[in-house]
């Protein structure tokens, strides 16, 4: 997460604070993981391994096409907010970012960004608010999802039940929603915004300068808002685009194994994502918690009978959407690479990458 109190990229090394963060943000996700899997109950892991076999070879090929179009999407705002990158650039772009992620605490994986942008042409300046708004599109999508599974919930007659605690995810996708369109608007509400998140934010740590939050949001108002209006709808609707073709994949990867539709059907199925994707907010897109609640929808949706198998899709949907990004994520920073040291050939100047 960029702040105004953030020190500058190229100079920035990942502090022990994050690892910190990190280690506790898993063991989180492991402990809600066991409760969860003990409140469904034992697991057959022989039965999900049977359930693996089920896979035939064309299977993996159309999942990985499917991954290839969700990081696309995932990718898109990039290209929407910043002038000079290409839809390829953007994916590129993201896809070194994820592994970056992967390997080595923040801000490396920003670090690596701003280098791709200036190697294109693209200020450090223009790529920091292009990608801090890539976020912001992605967390408004995301924080969003519970709206649409509410509106299943209530289309198929079903009580929300405990999910009603997910209107709180609904009211932090509104706030970053209202925060970004007042920053947009003018320079004194950017200023207003920032003067004032600072001010909440010194409750808790007391280094914050008010001044300088609302210095940086006034920039960030300037290096985006020239491609704010025409690219805004467009970077949310990429963003919810990414969670169809993130769904599909889950519902793909339950019937590749054996999990019909007449066991537990797509509105089952979707209701199980939506509610549980704003918690991929967590390392690893929330790799254990989301899903631990989303096997818990499904045995609850069709019974203790799907559990081995549910568990052997969510093995197989996570194998696709959480490690093939971090590989071609590596293929993506060799190909960036390749094409920087060709431009610099090319200019007769030194390849320093």
């Amino acid at each position: 997460m960029i702040t105004p109190e953030s020190p500058d990229v190229g100079a920035a090394r990942p502090g022990g604070r994050a690892w910190v963060s990190r280690v506790v943000l898993l063991l989180v996700a492991v402990i809600s993981t066991v409760i969860v899997v003990r409140l469904v109950g034992q697991v057959d892991w022989e039965a999900v391994w049977a359930a693996l076999t089920h896979l035939s070879w064309w299977q993996p090929v159309v999942l990985v096409a499917l991954v290839l179009v969700r990081q696309i999407l995932l990718a898109m705002p990039l290209r929407f907010f910043i002038r000079g990158v290409t839809f390829y650039r953007a994916t590129i772009n993201d896809l070194g970012a994820t592994l970056m992620s992967m390997i080595a605490p923040t801000p490396s994986d920003i670090a690596l960004r701003v280098a791709m942008f200036k190697s294109w042409g693209v200020s450090a300046a223009k790529g920091l608010a292009g990608t801090v708004m890539n976020s912001l599109t992605f967390y408004i999508a995301r924080f969003s999802a519970p709206l649409l599974g509410f509106v299943l919930l209530f289309a198929v007659g079903e009580s929300p039940s405990y999910r009603w605690f997910e209107l709180l995810s609904i009211a932090v996708a509104v706030v970053i929603l209202v925060t970004v369109l007042l920053i947009v608007r003018s320079d004194p509400l950017a200023r207003a915004v920032g003067t004032r998140s600072a001010q909440v934010v010194r409750r808790f740590r007391k280094t914050v300068d008010p001044d300088r939050w609302a210095d940086a949001c006034q920039r960030f108002r300037a290096d985006i808002s020239e491609r704010f209006r025409g690219g805004f709808v467009w970077a949310v609707a990429s963003q919810a685009g990414m969670m169809v073709v993130d769904l599909a994949l889950l519902m793909l990867c339950l019937r590749f194994v054996g999990v019909s539709a007449d066991q537990v059907g797509f509105v089952w199925i979707a209701i199980a994502y939506l509610f549980a994707f704003p918690l991929t907010v967590f390392p690893l897109w929330g790799i254990g918690i989301v899903d631990a609640l989303i096997l818990a929808a499904l045995v609850e949706a069709g019974g203790p009978e799907v559990e081995a198998a549910a568990v052997a899709a969510l093995i197989v949907w996570r194998g696709f959407t959480v490690g093939l990004p971090v590989l071609l994520g590596a293929i993506a920073v060799l190909m960036w690479r390749r094409e920087v040291a060709t431009t610099d050939v090319t200019r007769g100047t030194p390849n320093r990458i």
